[in-house]
């Protein structure tokens, strides 16, 4: 499992995670994903783009998973 730092932002919109994260190679793939079904998070299927992921959340997509934390 991978690890995102927020650093001092208080969230990330789940179709910029997956490029940051490098699962995606650009915002488009990112929401086809997402619009589809294909990306948990907590757990549960998540279908919308811009949804913010705060620390303590955990997110999957295909065999990828990360967890988001505030900080180092």
């Amino acid at each position: 499992m991978e690890t995102f730092f927020l650093e001092k932002h208080p969230h990330v919109e789940l179709c910029d995670l997956l490029k940051f994260m490098g699962w995606c190679d650009s915002g488009g793939t990112a929401k086809a994903v997402i619009a589809e079904g294909q990306v948990n998070v907590n757990g549960k299927v998540e279908t919308r783009k811009r949804c913010k992921i705060v620390a303590d959340m955990n997110v999957e997509f295909a065999s990828n998973k990360v967890v988001v934390k505030a900080s180092e």
